[in-house]
């Protein structure tokens, strides 16, 4: 079969089909080459959810008829000169408008400052006219109507009117949050005018108008750098969390993102601290040397490469936990406004609805079932210590529950102050298992059970930091046969890995001789684990499985090993867990995920009493 040369017009539908998956996608290429073109302002409009009509005027630099009639042509670009090494643009493939232009109906309409009149050309399933004069303002006009029309196979495959409106709307708030100095605005017949008024250098202001005002009281500004890549942003509280992973925004060098490498390290960083099934809110971006990053992955770009991707997957996790640390002990205002809700009447019989309390779970316990027992009598100083720490650590009786409950000691007469303790004094214990603290400007509602779950993982996962962690020896060592690569790169992390009770050598070129395995985990699948920990390492040259690991089960033991909900506290012991969470990193949230107290502050009860 002879070979031969495909048409121009074939040619650009076949790209279409990679760069121009649906309207949102045409949406996306046309709104960055506004922005390319210096545009400070950029009005997007649809019907049809984008199917029928995409119209985007931006007051960018324009064209002239030259330059016109140049950029519907395929690989034709003013974005680049030669190399791929320094792209400091968000297109630079010089194929969005030829794709468009050949599965649609393009009109183009365009002015450059200072030019009399401005120029026209138009496309129609890859078929170009010629470039005609017109009357234009300074800028460009792109409008695109019955999309694929020329591919009537593609429009199958796109959703319902409604869905690509929401996905165009989606993109352009990606657009808004990485550009805050843009004026932004999105109308149509099928939605509702929706504004971004220009923000200058403000991000928080225009992530405020994007996510919601909600965010800006429950995000932890983030500002780290390793080795010249700088990483900065917000990153949401862990109790503020949400239902899917549409309120994740990353930015690479200013392009939006949605990369499987970055995603996966902003998990990781919100191990332990989110509910499963929940997800945490951010808006983050990287700064680093064009050069050190390959956004030529895919024709659409929103994937992209590091040359050193476990240096940038370490910055973000860090980053965000030690910035979880730092300020993320603090609740969550979504939790007062639930709280206010719940308080709001029901209907005409003055009922309530709604709940604004989380009930943690109420297993038994007991020191006769602790999976702790036998490592406090063969380790001293081992984790058992560590739990029995931080379960000791507010002067709570030992936890027998064989021994009848104590009725409480009086309160004594000088309650405690308030002053300078974010979580306040102790005033009361509801149902046995919330206490009711008084602050200088509200009350705090705390879950007694949670809280304390959550100081003996922290006292846990400290004591596992500050030493090795017990392990258990095999009685005839496991042998895993592995690629020679794989066994290279985990002879690299094997003292690491040895910190957490994990010993093994190189048994010959192509296998692994595990000789011990942590004691915690009990009896494991020490082949699956190691080649699990060599994919790992493999694509991110980290080794997090075998700690999170570690880190789920302390969090499943502190758990069992905590004050029980129902349990009577004295005062002394309530303001002495007060004062230990104040302390301790994290303490806002259980090892699930849900938070441990409440804050309402006094203007929001006296809103509820109509005295404001």
């Amino acid at each position: 079969m002879a070979i031969r040369q495909l048409p121009e017009t074939l040619i650009n539908q076949i790209a279409a089909g990679e760069v121009i998956e649906r309207p949102a996608s045409a949406a996306k290429e046309l709104i960055e080459n506004a922005i390319d073109a210096g545009a400070s302002r950029i009005e997007i409009a649809t019907a049809g959810g984008g199917k029928s009509l995409l119209r985007i005027i931006d007051n960018g630099c324009g064209m002239g008829p030259a330059d016109l009639e140049l950029a519907v042509r395929r690989h034709c670009t003013s974005k680049i000169d030669s190399g791929l090494e320094d792209i400091r643009t968000l297109g630079f493939r010089g194929e969005a408008l030829p794709s468009i232009g050949s599965v649609a109906r393009v009109q183009i309409t365009s002015r450059t400052d200072g030019a009399d009149a401005g120029s026209e050309i138009r496309i129609t399933g890859g078929k170009v006219e010629p470039v005609r004069p017109a009357g234009a303002n300074k800028g460009t006009v792109v409008e695109v109507r019955d999309l694929f029309f020329a591919t009537p196979a593609r429009l199958k495959f796109l959703k319902t009117e409604k869905a690509e409106a929401a996905a165009v709307t989606e993109v352009v708030k990606r657009m808004a949050i990485a550009f805050p100095g843009i004026r932004f605005t999105l109308s149509g017949q099928d939605r509702t005018t929706l504004e971004f008024a220009g923000a200058g250098d403000d991000r928080l202001t225009r992530i405020a108008q994007v996510l919601g005002r909600e965010f800006k009281d429950n995000a932890i500004e983030i500002d780290a750098e390793r080795e010249d890549v700088t990483l900065s942003g917000f990153a949401g509280l862990p109790t503020f969390n949400r239902g899917n992973s549409a309120h994740q925004y990353l930015f690479v060098n200013g392009r939006p993102v949605q990369d499987r490498q970055l995603l996966s390290a902003l998990r990781a960083a919100y191990a332990e601290t989110v509910p499963s099934g929940r997800h945490p809110v951010a808006v983050l971006w990287l700064t680093l040397d064009p050069a050190l990053v390959d956004v030529n992955v895919h024709p659409a770009k929103s994937d992209v490469r590091f040359r050193d991707p476990g240096l940038v997957r370490g910055l973000l996790i860090g980053a965000i936990r030690e910035a979880l640390q730092r300020d993320g002990a603090r609740a969550s205002t979504t939790g007062a406004a639930a709280m206010m809700q719940a308080f709001r009447p029901a209907g005409h019989g003055g009922g309530f609805s709604g709940s604004a309390a989380y009930r943690a779970p109420n297993a038994s316990w007991s020191p006769q079932n602790s999976p702790f027992r036998p490592l406090r009598e063969e380790q001293p100083g081992g984790f058992a210590e560590a739990r029995q720490a931080g379960f000791d650590a507010f002067a709570a009786p030992s936890a027998r529950t064989a021994e009848p409950e104590r009725e409480p000691s009086p309160a004594p007469q000088a309650q405690p102050t308030a002053a300078g303790f974010h979580l306040g004094a102790a005033r009361a214990q509801v149902h046995e298992n919330y206490i009711v603290a008084q602050t200088d400007d509200g009350l705090v509602i705390v879950d007694q059970h949670a809280a304390h779950e959550r100081l003996v993982f922290e006292a846990m996962r400290e004591a596992m930091r500050s030493r090795r962690i017990p392990s258990q020896a095999l009685l005839i060592p496991e042998i895993v046969d592995l690629p020679e690569e794989d066994c290279d790169r985990l002879m690299q992390h094997a003292q690491a890995l040895d910190n957490f009770g994990l010993a093994y050598e190189r048994f010959g070129p192509g296998a692994i001789a595990v000789r011990e395995t942590p004691a915690m985990l009990g009896e494991i699948d020490a082949n699956g684990l190691i080649r699990q920990l060599a994919d790992e390492i493999a694509e991110w040259d980290t080794a997090d499985t075998l700690a999170s690991k570690l880190d789920h089960l302390a969090a499943t033991l502190s758990c069992h090993g905590s004050v029980r909900s129902g349990r009577r506290l004295r005062p002394e012991e309530m303001n002495a867990l007060l004062r230990q969470m104040e302390a301790t990193p994290g303490s806002g949230q259980c090892n699930h995920g849900r938070p441990t107290y409440i804050e309402l502050k006094l203007s929001d009860i006296e809103r509820l009493f109509g005295r404001s």
